[in-house]
């Protein structure tokens, strides 16, 4: 009897469905008969490539039995069909090299008592290895434990800044826990995607929700999205730069393709107008004049700067405000730092009525303030009547 993945949605949403993959094949005909390599999901962000050889009608989030080395796990199908095998095209460099493994069948209830088992160890067995490692010194760090279906061995990932000697450890860890031991190194952004969190975006991690490669990225990215060089804006939760700065990085490259490498000073007949920021996908500049003491700045099109940066090499200084309609730029003036006063004036006004009241008030009579409360000794209030004279 097969096992409906279906009805185990809240196994497939605990462990193996971190990272799951839009199939854009959806809306036309099944496409399983075209190709026998199905995509499996396991734990965290490990995904693998299996052979249906046994032509077994699979759909997505069905868990199934694969063959491992050795053993047997337990995973949840993500994509067959076409859609697999151009997943394994994309992602597997060199294809005759890689180790085939098979499908057995559809998970059985007996499957799932056994891999629910399993699933239970792990984390007792995480704390214990953090243990064992510091009672050897080791620098390392033991981020997450991974235990097969058959509850006969255990993955170990580990994070290490330098060469790490487990043998030893290795030795502890079959002792302790009797399993075949498998040590796995990953980097922190691994580790974050295999953990999950929230993004400062308030989002889920992308390396823990969809992302599947973890590509390099350069600080000179942020540079050329105009983004201030804040370590700690731009870096993650895994301490390393943030993966989104690559996002945009192309548009912004393409954008700027049509900005001046050179001569962004402008000479007006009212000084050196230095230049002040960019917005590259507004395509605007903002400039200051040198002998501006007030910090006044002035926004200009892309096309106007160019203008008047022809008019420039040809020996002319034009007014930025008092240009000819062909040559005159779309002028925005501002201060730096300038506020609008309309803001405050509504509150201010409110403040005004508020201390007429308090003046206008009547003052109390004698009477009155013989009434009030005074703090005794004891810390109580108690309130006193005036004496009779």
């Amino acid at each position: 009897m097969g096992c409906n993945g279906c009805s185990l949605n809240n196994d497939i949403n605990d462990r193996p469905a971190m990272l799951g993959t839009y199939d854009w094949l959806q809306d036309i005909p099944d496409t399983s008969h075209l190709s026998n390599i199905v995509e499996v999901r396991f734990k965290g962000t490990r995904k693998e490539f299996f052979l249906n050889d046994s032509n077994l009608p699979l759909k997505r989030d069905e868990l199934v039995v694969v063959a491992c080395s050795p053993g047997h796990d337990v995973g949840v199908v993500s994509l067959t069909g076409r859609l697999a095998e151009l997943q394994f095209k994309r992602k597997i460099k060199r294809p005759e090299r890689y180790p085939w493994n098979k499908i057995y069948r559809k998970a059985t209830p007996f499957d799932v008592i056994k891999w629910e088992e399993a699933k239970a160890r792990e984390y007792a067995v995480m704390i214990r290895a953090r243990q064992i490692a510091a009672e050897l010194g080791l620098d390392m760090k033991i981020g997450d434990v991974e235990f097969r279906a058959d509850n006969n061995k255990a993955i170990f990932y580990y994070i290490a800044d330098d060469r790490v000697d487990f043998r030893e450890l290795i030795k502890r860890y079959a002792r302790e826990f009797g399993i075949k031991i498998e040590m796995k190194q990953i980097g922190v952004r691994q580790e974050a995607g295999r953990i999950g969190g929230i993004g400062s975006c308030g989002r889920e991690f992308c390396c823990s929700t969809w992302r599947t490669d973890f590509a390099s990225v350069i600080s000179e990215a942020a540079i050329r999205q105009g983004i201030s060089p804040n370590a700690e804006k731009m870096a993650g939760r895994c301490g390393k730069l943030k993966c989104c700065l690559m996002y945009e990085l192309d548009h912004y490259l393409e954008a700027q393709e049509d900005f001046p490498t050179e001569l962004l000073d402008l000479e007006t007949d009212k000084g050196w107008a230095k230049h002040f920021k960019t917005d590259i996908l507004q395509k605007k500049i903002w400039y200051t004049y040198e002998s501006s003491v007030g910090g006044a700045v002035f926004a200009l099109d892309l096309e106007d700067v160019k203008r008047i940066i022809n008019l420039n090499k040809q020996g002319k200084k034009p007014s930025v405000n008092k240009l000819s309609e062909a040559d005159k730029p779309k002028v925005n003036m501002m201060n730096v730092g300038e506020v609008d006063q309309s803001l405050f004036r509504k509150n201010d006004q409110g403040r005004r009525k508020n201390t007429n009241r308090v003046v206008s008030a009547k003052p109390e009579s004698g009477r009155n303030k013989q009434r009030r409360r005074h703090k005794t000794g004891n810390g109580r209030s108690q309130r006193t009547e005036p004496r009779e004279s």
